[in-house]
């Protein structure tokens, strides 16, 4: 299991700590609600965690194939909708550095709809 330190700074900042690591990020509240937008809001968080665990799984998934998906890049667009507040739409466009065979793809793709973030936002079963 995972540890994080939360830390309301004011201001609408955030500072977690990762407790094993010691790795630090902030959050700032977006400028459309109340903040300076000058971090990550805490919605931008959860769409570019899912972005990396899909690059993370479909690493993993290839890995074994001896297939490297290094500077591959996930574009993420994030659509925020009210009443209430929350996030209706993750776009992410991936653009991989090279051109992968059918089976490639195929496993590139499972792997993406398999990652664990994935699996905890949708509603799929």
């Amino acid at each position: 299991m995972n540890s994080f330190e939360v830390n309301y700074l004011g201001d609408l900042r955030t500072s977690s700590t990762h407790l094993d690591s010691g790795s630090i990020i902030n959050t700032d509240a977006p400028k459309d609600n109340h903040g300076l937008g000058e971090a990550f809001s805490p919605t931008d968080m959860l769409c570019s965690a899912l972005a990396s665990c899909i690059l993370t799984i479909m690493a993993i998934a290839v890995e074994k194939n001896n297939i490297d998906i290094k500077n591959t890049t996930a574009i993420v667009r994030k659509t925020m909708v009210n009443n209430p507040r929350r996030i209706a739409v993750i776009d992410i466009d991936l653009t991989f550095p090279k051109h992968y065979d059918a089976k490639t793809k195929i496993i590139l793709e499972r792997a993406a709809y398999n990652c664990p973030v994935h699996h905890t936002l949708s509603k799929r079963v």
